[in-house]
C-alpha cells in the first residue's frame, strides 16, 4: 500500500502560485523571489548572532583557515 502525503500550508500555497506559471520567464520570477525571500531570512538569522555575540570578527577569521570537508580513505 503507497503512504500519503500530507502537503502544510506553505507547499499547498506553492503549487497553487506554480500552477499559474506558464512561461520560463514566470519560472524564472518565481525562483528568483523564492531565492530573496531565503536571503532576506539568513540575513535576519545573521543579524541575530552578531547581536547576541555568537558571531563576530574571530569567528570569520577562524572559517578564513577552517577545513570542513569529509576526509576520505
Amino acid at each position: 500500500m503507497m503512504e500519503r502525503t500530507i502537503l502544510n500550508k506553505a507547499q499547498i500555497e506553492m503549487l497553487g502560485a506554480m500552477s499559474a506559471i506558464k512561461t520560463d520567464e514566470e519560472l524564472y520570477e518565481l525562483k528568483l523571489a523564492i531565492s530573496e525571500f531565503f536571503a532576506r531570512r539568513a540575513d535576519v538569522e545573521m543579524e541575530k548572532l552578531w547581536a547576541d555575540g555568537t558571531w563576530n570578527e574571530q569567528t570569520l577569521k577562524d572559517l578564513r583557515t577552517a577545513h570542513y570537508r569529509t576526509p576520505y580513505q
